[in-house]
């Protein structure tokens, strides 16, 4: 990753051999040339029993935005005013100890909820500096538009997930005629989303996340088509 350009990585629970060695992670990145951008976590590992660790953890890493990645109770009818004082209450106590905290979406959060969507509900329920860490790609099988989201939202897409996804209705359509998950060979307009993300969001990163591997791709090939992609539409802002 260092190789292909990247200047820093976002972790997501797995630490390798330094899952207890923060330091020994941030020597390693620092021999590589990389900063942990930010990290996906989850609600158990900041309860009141190992809270004061995490935050040691996080802070020895010098990362300073945390994301809550997935939780079922995000897009359920019954439950989501649950999810969302959980949220509240974890950014409360983050924030007082100097860390960015947030939400990241995929795409049944943009299901219909109370006239508008329940990625709509908790981002008017939610502090106006929780992080909405938008997945472009989730946001385009929703078919939805990443822009309008960005905007609607001005500051709070601090860290944006880059992923090239094809929207459900015209998949088998787009397919013929060439288009991939691959940034830059997908259905997205980068150059737009890039813009809004910058100018409006906020963002701070672009976390490239390739979860598709089209044409027989290592992962790390796909990874390396991706970034190119990115690199080509930043050339354009």
């Amino acid at each position: 990753l260092a190789n292909m350009g990247f200047d820093g990585v976002e972790f997501a629970g797995d630490f390798g051999p330094y899952a207890n060695d923060a330091k020994g992670l941030k020597r390693f990145l620092d021999s590589l040339g990389l900063q942990a951008s930010s990290a996906h976590i989850k609600f158990a590992a900041f309860d009141t029993e190992h809270f004061e660790e995490s935050v040691t953890y996080y802070k020895t890493l010098e990362t300073d935005t945390l994301i809550i990645p997935w939780d079922e109770r995000a897009w359920d009818a019954q439950e989501i005013d649950s999810f969302i004082t959980d949220l509240n209450t974890l950014f409360s106590k983050l924030k007082t100890a100097g860390f960015h905290f947030g939400f990241h979406n995929h795409d049944k959060e943009f299901n219909a909820h109370k006239d508008s969507t329940f990625w709509d509900h908790i981002a008017k329920s939610t502090p106006q500096d929780l992080i909405l860490q938008m997945d472009v790609g989730w946001v385009t099988i929703a078919e939805k538009d990443p822009v309008e989201y960005i905007n609607r939202y001005p500051g709070r897409t601090l860290v944006t997930h880059i992923k090239a996804k094809l929207p459900k209705g015209i998949a088998a359509k787009v397919a013929t005629n060439g288009k991939r998950p691959i940034v830059g060979d997908d259905v997205t307009d980068w150059d737009a989303v890039l813009k809004a993300d910058i100018s409006v969001g906020g963002t701070q990163w672009f976390v490239i996340e390739q979860e598709e591997y089209p044409d027989g791709l290592t992962p790390l090939q796909a990874v390396a088509l991706s970034k190119k992609g990115l690199d080509k539409a930043i050339l354009n802002l």
